[in-house]
C-alpha cells in the first residue's frame, strides 16, 4: 500500500482525480488544498485511508510542516503529485510586474519547495515516484498566457534535469502535460476581467480569456480518463519521461516539436560554423 501526496485538492480538479485514483487501486492518500471543508464528506467515506491538510503551497513553512505531517502520519511518502496551479492571462510586456512573480511563485517555485521537501524521505527509502502537472502550454507556449507558459516550460526543464539526478537512487519522475480538460480550472476567467495595460496588445489578451470562457464545461479531456492514463503509464516496464494528455495536446505537441526540429535543422550549417574550424566534423 503506497502512501500518495498530492497538492492541489480541488473538488472537480485533477487533484481529486488523482486521489480517487490512487484510492480505487488501495492506495492511502494525503490530499493538500486551501479548503479542506470542501472535501471532508469525501475523506469521511475513507477513514483512515485518507489524510487531509490546509496548505498554502507558496508558504515554505507551511510545506515543510506538512510532508513532516503525512511521513509520521503514514510512515512515509511513496508518490508526490505536482498538482497545484493556476494561469493568469496578460501580455509578456504588459503584465503587472506583481502578477508576473505571482505565476511563478505557484506555478514553479511552490512545485520546487514541495518536491525538495519530500526527496530525502524517497532517497532514503530508495524509492519514490514525482509526478509534476505541467501543460500543454509548456511545449507549446500561448500568445497571452506567456508567463504561464514560462512557467509550465521551466517546470519542463526542472524535471527533466531532476529526472537525471535521480534515476540512480531508485526515484522515478514523470512530467504530465495536459492539454483542455474539464476541471474548474476555466471558471475563473469569467470573473477575471483583462487588465492588459498596452492597447496594442489588449485584443490578443482577451482571446485568450474568451476562448477559456468558451470551452468551460466543453473542453475535451476526462480528469479521470487522465488520471488512469498516467497511473498505466506508471506500471509500464520503461515509464514514459513525459505523458502528453488528450488528443488536443498531442496533436499541438507533436505539430510543434515537429516545426521546432525543421527550423534547426534548416540552419543547420549556420549553427556548426561558430565552432573553430578544427572542432567541425568533417565533409569527407
Amino acid at each position: 500500500m503506497r502512501t500518495w501526496f498530492i497538492t492541489g485538492g480541488t473538488p472537480g480538479g485533477f487533484g481529486m482525480a488523482y486521489a480517487q485514483g490512487a484510492l480505487d487501486i488501495g492506495d492511502r492518500v494525503v490530499l493538500t488544498t486551501r479548503r479542506a471543508d470542501t472535501v471532508a464528506d469525501w475523506a469521511h467515506r475513507y477513514a483512515d485511508r485518507v489524510l487531509v491538510l490546509p496548505l498554502d503551497v507558496a508558504d515554505p513553512g507551511e510545506v515543510r510542516s506538512a510532508v513532516a505531517t503525512a511521513e509520521e502520519h503514514f510512515g512515509g511518502i511513496d508518490v508526490l503529485v505536482n498538482n497545484a496551479g493556476r494561469g493568469w492571462h496578460g501580455s509578456v510586456e504588459g503584465m503587472a510586474e506583481t502578477a508576473v512573480r505571482a505565476v511563478f511563485e505557484l506555478n514553479f517555485f511552490a512545485v520546487l519547495s514541495v518536491t525538495r521537501a519530500v526527496l530525502p524521505g524517497m532517497r532514503a527509502r530508495g524509492s519514490g515516484w514525482i509526478i509534476t502537472m505541467s501543460s500543454a502550454a509548456g511545449l507549446r507556449p500561448v500568445p497571452g498566457f506567456g508567463y504561464y507558459s514560462a512557467a509550465k516550460h521551466a517546470i519542463e526543464a526542472i524535471t527533466t534535469a531532476l529526472r537525471s539526478e535521480v534515476a540512480g537512487l531508485g526515484i522515478r519522475v514523470l512530467t504530465v502535460e495536459p492539454g483542455p480538460f474539464r476541471t474548474r480550472a476555466y471558471a475563473g476567467f469569467a470573473t477575471e476581467p483583462t487588465q492588459e495595460t498596452v492597447a496594442e496588445y489588449h485584443a490578443i489578451v482577451e482571446s485568450v480569456r474568451s476562448a477559456m470562457i468558451h470551452q468551460d464545461g466543453r473542453q475535451p479531456g476526462d480528469p479521470r480518463r487522465g488520471v488512469q492514463a498516467v497511473l498505466a503509464a506508471m506500471t509500464q516496464p520503461t515509464p514514459p519521461h513525459r505523458l502528453i494528455l488528450g488528443n488536443t495536446a498531442f496533436d499541438t505537441i507533436t505539430e510543434t516539436l515537429e516545426h521546432t526540429l525543421a527550423d534547426i535543422r534548416a540552419n543547420e550549417g549556420l549553427s556548426r560554423s561558430g565552432d573553430y574550424p578544427d572542432h567541425r566534423p568533417s565533409t569527407a
